[in-house]
């Protein structure tokens, strides 16, 4: 089990295990606002809910300028898994200017890409193919973006990354 760990301003922070959860809780670093009734946490001592979602007491400065990396999945979920080119299911990347032409790996040079797309364009433009592309990529902000494990999120996380975003 998974828990949510927010800053003193309700920004996602990290995601921890339960038990360092429940640590943090105990020793008085954080609250818990959501929990899992469902599953307590029983010892010789007592029983405690287990929790999904808590918030530090202090608040915890995360660096504006820190940047997201770029990797494979990164541009498939910053693309929602899209083609940047017909719109189809996309499983691949394409760089817009192809690294044989010095295109780096830079978020505004990936996209989202079908094979099909990917195979027919080859090492070539878009604007040399005469295709559009739906979107222009861009880096992605935010903290759900630096928090490791958040494309995974719980379904009780989902008020406070809401209220976050």
């Amino acid at each position: 089990m998974r828990t949510l760990v927010l800053n003193a301003g309700y920004e996602p922070l990290s995601i921890v295990s339960f038990k360092r959860a429940l640590v943090l809780v105990l020793e008085g670093k954080a609250t818990v606002l959501a929990s899992d009734d469902e599953h307590p946490i029983w010892s010789s001592a007592g029983a405690w809910e287990r929790p999904s979602v808590i918030l530090l007491r202090r608040y915890v400065r995360i660096p504006g300028a820190r940047a997201v990396p770029v990797s494979r999945r990164g541009v498939l979920r910053r693309d929602g898994s899209r083609c940047a080119y017909c719109g189809g299911s996309a499983t691949t990347i394409d760089h817009i200017i192809p690294r044989s032409r010095g295109g780096e790996d830079t978020w505004e040079n990936l996209v989202a890409c079908c094979l099909r797309c990917n195979n027919v364009k080859g090492d070539r433009t878009p604007m040399e193919m005469g295709w559009m592309m739906r979107t222009t990529p861009k880096a992605p902000r935010g903290t759900t973006w630096i928090v490791k494990g958040m494309e995974r999120s719980l379904p009780e996380w989902d008020e406070f990354l809401q209220a976050a975003a």
